[in-house]
């Protein structure tokens, strides 16, 4: 990063807006076209006008009976590259995280989310209110046995981790195809993990070239290059996300 640019932890707001013959992408609207020098100084001036790109990170506290996910080190925008060890936890109705870790199964309160190393997290999936009481309660049954089971003791960054602690609790949820996908780790990675991180990663890619430029032109060329390396990588892409799950030291 260079010395004048600052870690952002929330959205940074990125537009997109066309002038010329390809889009253009920046945090601030420009004064001029990057491609042209023409000023944008009117409505006119735009040949698609300009529009803010969704933010794909969340707060969990805002989030009920979720399963959420974040790097296990650092944040998305500002750390976090392919393969890197990823921490996945839940959310219960009121917002609170329940984790396992080296430390056993334990609480962040809803007070204290935004502070946490959860403030910027990936949403993989969560319930419609009339599964609320159920989540809850299957959860109220798994914190009971966090002295017997879910123990720091018990804890292995390889076999018996944070995604095991999920995974279980999906299966004794028996929610449809989600509690199905849970009885095999690469299932539900691939079905539910992959494609957020995919799209979590076609974001931080554009914020750091952003971030590093100023702005960044979207041409045919980068459109014909981030295609072939999205062939390239397809066929190891669940692969990686579930050891970086399963290897995450949390």
């Amino acid at each position: 990063m260079p010395s004048n640019m600052k870690a952002v932890f929330e959205d940074p707001g990125i537009i997109c807006f066309q002038h010329c013959k390809n889009k253009v992408f920046s945090i601030k609207l420009l004064a001029k076209c990057p491609e042209c020098q023409t000023e944008l100084n009117s409505d006119d001036a735009y040949k698609m006008m300009p529009f803010r790109l969704p933010y794909p990170f969340i707060k969990p506290h805002q989030h009920p009976c979720s399963i959420i996910l974040r790097p296990t080190h650092g944040d998305f925008l500002n750390d976090y590259f392919n393969a890197m060890n990823l921490h996945i936890g839940l959310t219960t109705s009121n917002g609170t995280i329940i984790e396992f870790d080296q430390w056993g199964l334990h609480k962040t309160p809803t007070n204290q989310s935004d502070t946490s190393h959860w403030s910027q997290s990936l949403i993989v999936e969560t319930m419609t209110e009339p599964w609320y009481e159920h989540w809850d309660d299957i959860l109220h049954k798994m914190e009971k046995t966090k002295d017997t089971k879910w123990t720091s003791a018990a804890y292995h960054e390889d076999t018996f981790n944070c995604y095991t602690f999920v995974l279980d609790f999906l299966q004794n949820l028996n929610y449809g195809t989600l509690s199905a996908a849970a009885q095999n780790r690469t299932t539900f990675c691939e079905r539910y993990i992959v494609p957020r991180t995919t799209a979590a990663g076609k974001y931080i890619s554009l914020y750091r070239k952003i971030r590093d430029h100023g702005f960044y032109i979207h041409t045919n060329s980068a459109c014909t290059a981030a295609a072939a390396a999205a062939a390239a990588t397809a066929t190891t892409a669940v692969a990686v996300a579930s050891n970086a799950i399963r290897e995450g030291s949390d």
